[in-house]
């Protein structure tokens, strides 16, 4: 049974298809373990590194955010990844939790099976303040249907309800206390372009709202300060599509998206519709570089932080060299854009944090791995006392590993136990992949055992 949802309690029009729901929701099978997706995307013929990117994309990729998010009063971590079964034959939904208490994880939950290998197609997760845990489950654009679920109890993975059944690609979603869920993703309508919903209660949702369309589209990440939400994104110019990404972008909404705003206040009229706009940070395109979106942070005064990476070009290789990891800070005044971090892979990624004393910390795959000028490498940890100006390498988390690990990811409100999540494998060629986590300071990386024999087990130290 369907049913049609007309109108929200704010007069906006909701034309949202709801499914109807059993009583009580079953409870979600187990798997033995935690084994995470490998995926690979646009070959590169008679090339060595064989792929455009491919590897362990269990928490993959930068424009899906966030996988984890720690609750106090649990004091758990809740996590969810792109999972598989043995032999990496499909995308399974995973959900699961660090207990802070007795340091273990419960073996985790299979949501759903998405009926895919691609990874594009990878969940994200929220939490509402009543403690119930939300996950997107997303799809790379509209061959496949996307889905809202939601435990159906507090601080829960056992079971949850599907709430919504509609679609969306590269989701990311925000509970503001208050005021409810705000759902930035992309639709592949005439190109990937950027909308927004809003919703009371994670049921009742608005109408999307298109935010951007420039030429043939956007890739877009964004971060939130309070009741502020800032969005980052380059465009993909025309003729040439996505492989040539350029440009920075940045626009900010502090009501809910009723307005949106550049930096310095300004209002924007949207859609954005042309490459020359008043969102406009930074232009890459007449520099011939292109522009990766990595991550939004905040100041202390809330003043916003881009994390994104320019390279020479698109493919794999030591061509496309240097590729710079580069910050655009508003200061108030001004963009200041830094850069001084060099990768070797467009796609190596990392969320970076501004902590409560001024630091910035950035966790990533930065240094070359066992499969060089693939995504990922081993893990650092990276901190600059100057707004960027400078970094400093404090640790290498990763040492002589036998795949790439790739994409560390930032929990939302954060515990110093469990302070980014991230999986590995082969940079070239199919492989199993692996689950990791590390602390605040980089102590120890504990991988996630991809075999249990038990219900509970201990992560076991990995360096």
């Amino acid at each position: 049974m369907r049913r049609l949802i007309a109108a929200s309690p704010c007069g906006l029009l909701l034309l949202q298809l709801i499914l109807a729901l059993p009583a009580a929701a079953d409870e979600l099978p187990t798997a033995d373990g935690y084994r995470g997706i490998w995926y690979s995307n646009q070959k590169q013929p008679g090339d060595e590194y064989v792929y455009k990117y491919s590897g362990g994309l269990g928490t993959y990729c930068a424009k899906h955010r966030p996988f984890a998010v720690y609750a106090k009063e649990a004091n758990k971590t809740f996590f969810c990844y792109g999972g598989t079964t043995p032999g990496n034959k499909t995308l399974l939904h995973m959900v699961s939790y660090f207990d802070h208490k007795t340091g273990t994880v419960p073996r985790p939950r299979i949501l759903l099976d998405k009926k895919t290998t691609d990874a594009h197609d990878n969940p994200v997760i929220s939490m509402d303040d009543r403690g119930h845990i939300w996950i997107f489950s997303s799809s790379h654009g509209t061959a496949r249907p996307s889905y809202i679920s939601v435990s159906t109890k507090p601080y829960s993975i056992d079971a949850f309800d599907r709430v919504l059944k509609t679609n969306f690609s590269y989701p990311q979603p925000y509970f503001v206390p208050g005021r409810g869920f705000f759902f930035l993703h992309t639709r592949y309508t005439g190109g990937r372009q950027l909308y927004q919903m809003t919703s009371p209660d994670g049921r009742m949702w608005s109408e999307p709202r298109l935010l951007s369309g420039v030429e043939m589209g956007h890739y877009q990440v964004s971060g939130r300060h309070g009741d502020k939400i800032g969005a980052a994104f380059n465009f993909h110019p025309k003729p040439q599509g996505l492989n040539w990404r350029t440009n920075l972008y940045y626009m900010e909404t502090s009501d809910f998206g009723r307005t949106w705003t550049t930096a310095d206040g300004r209002a924007l009229e949207l859609p954005l519709t042309t490459v020359d706009n008043p969102a406009l940070v930074a232009e890459y395109r007449s520099k011939h570089r292109n522009v990766y979106m990595k991550d939004v942070a905040f100041d202390a005064e809330g003043r916003p932080v881009i994390l994104y990476l320019t390279s020479g070009g698109w493919e794999s290789g030591p061509k496309n060299s240097p590729r710079i990891w580069q910050t655009a800070h508003w200061t108030g005044q001004a963009w200041d854009i830094q850069g001084s971090i060099q990768s070797d892979n467009n796609y190596d990624m990392g969320d970076m944090r501004i902590e409560a004393d001024g630091t910035w910390r950035l966790i990533a795959p930065t240094e070359p791995g066992p499969q060089p000028f693939n995504p990922g490498g081993e893990v650092a940890i990276w901190t600059s006392t100057n707004q960027g100006h400078s970094w400093k390498k404090v640790k290498q988390l990763t040492h002589d590993s036998p795949f790439n690990h790739t994409y560390c990811r930032k929990p939302v409100d954060a515990d110093p136990d469990f302070y980014a999540l991230w999986a590995d494998g082969h940079g070239r060629k199919p492989s199993e992949s692996r689950l990791y986590f590390t602390n605040k300071t980089g102590d120890h990386v504990w991988r996630l055992p991809p075999k249990m024999d038990s219900d509970v087990a201990k992560p076991e130290i990995a360096n």
